[in-house]
């Protein structure tokens, strides 16, 4: 240790702070703002963030938003601290589309506006031009942020349009949006397919795509965001007689989904992508019938091994499983109303 240069020392151990430390530390002296400013500290500082003990859960109610620490002994929340908006909004008019690396897609729904935000450090950007880019449509758009090679963050933008499909690609590093092209079955563009957030995992965007009937057509919608190329995979094999849901995360840069299925009890398996063919993992038993409104909450599949059905009150019960455990929380089932993300605390800016 000894022999490492001050500057490589005090480098190490910076990008170990908390993401609100970073930001008071900027305050130290010019040389630490010019640091801490670099893409390269921001990028190695946020590789270094995405751990459990840096996950929160944020909630929004009305024209108040709260985040709250998961505590790991308990699997719970943790005590709530109240955070104010940034931007002008109205009440109940902020929607969570998209999370990645501590930043949020979000949509303002009196405006449709859209917005990069990062809640941690309240920066944020508007995504929206004269030219009518960045505007949202509940139903009928979908979301997806990413990281492509260069280390550009982006927002891909699928927009259905009185039966015509647009895909737009904006970009952190040049601030602007540009056409991107994308061939599909006509079907998909009908608004009797609901279309989900994007999840972003090994170098490629994956979108569910369900028909919202019992028995409909359900299908995985693929964007390598290097390339630029869509394909379309089958969906896992699951039974088709009651209504379906996949939900997709990125567990150590694997994609699973959590797929439910059922009316009144759900049953929901957990698949894993191995190529572009789905391989079943493990089966939950069934959740005992929850209340719609409690639908409109999270489930999280946590660390230890358990099953946590979980609502913004805190956990309403646990299903012990037998698998591998977790280092973070994954939700399993999106927050119904877009009201909700987890998310890490890092100090990824919105804009460059």
């Amino acid at each position: 240790m000894a022999d490492l240069p001050t500057h490589t020392i005090v480098f190490e151990i910076l990008t170990r702070l908390p993401a609100k430390d970073v930001g008071r530390s900027k305050s130290v002296c010019k040389q630490w703002y010019a640091l801490l400013s670099t893409q390269d500290f921001v990028k190695i500082h946020c590789s270094r963030s995405v751990v459990s003990s840096n996950q929160r859960v944020l909630l929004i109610d009305d024209l108040t938003c709260s985040v709250r620490p998961i505590i790991s002994n308990n699997n719970d929340y943790g005590p709530s601290s109240t955070i104010t908006f940034p931007f002008h909004h109205q009440n109940n008019d902020v929607s969570i589309l998209s999370h990645l690396n501590g930043l949020l897609c979000v949509c303002l729904n009196h405006t449709y506006e859209l917005l990069l935000w990062n809640p941690t450090t309240t920066a944020f950007k508007r995504l929206s031009t004269p030219d009518s880019h960045g505007f949202y449509i509940n139903n009928l758009d979908a979301i997806g942020l990413y990281v492509d090679a260069d280390d550009d963050y982006k927002v891909l933008h699928i927009k259905r349009r009185s039966g015509v499909l647009g895909v737009y690609v904006y970009s952190r590093e040049v601030d602007s949006w540009r056409n991107i092209p994308f061939i599909t079955r006509q079907e998909y563009l009908s608004p009797h397919f609901n279309w989900s957030a994007g999840t972003f995992c090994g170098g490629t965007l994956y979108f569910t795509v369900c028909e919202c009937w019992i028995g409909g057509t359900n299908v995985v919608i693929c964007f390598d965001v290097n390339s630029e190329q869509f394909k379309e995979i089958s969906f896992p094999p699951v039974p088709s007689n009651g209504m379906v849901q996949g939900v997709l995360v990125n567990v150590k840069n694997v994609l699973h989904m959590f797929a439910s299925t059922g009316m009144f009890e759900m049953t929901i398996d957990l698949w894993t992508l191995q190529g572009d063919y789905w391989i079943k993992v493990l089966s939950c038993p069934p959740i005992p019938p929850i209340s719609l409104s409690l639908w409109y909450d999270i489930t999280h599949y946590v660390t230890n091994g358990n099953w946590f059905v979980m609502t913004k009150l805190g956990k309403l019960f646990t299903i012990e499983m037998d698998m591998k455990p977790f280092k973070c929380f994954y939700p399993v089932s999106w927050f119904r109303g877009f009201k909700g993300a987890v998310f890490v605390q890092t100090i990824v800016s919105p804009s460059i």
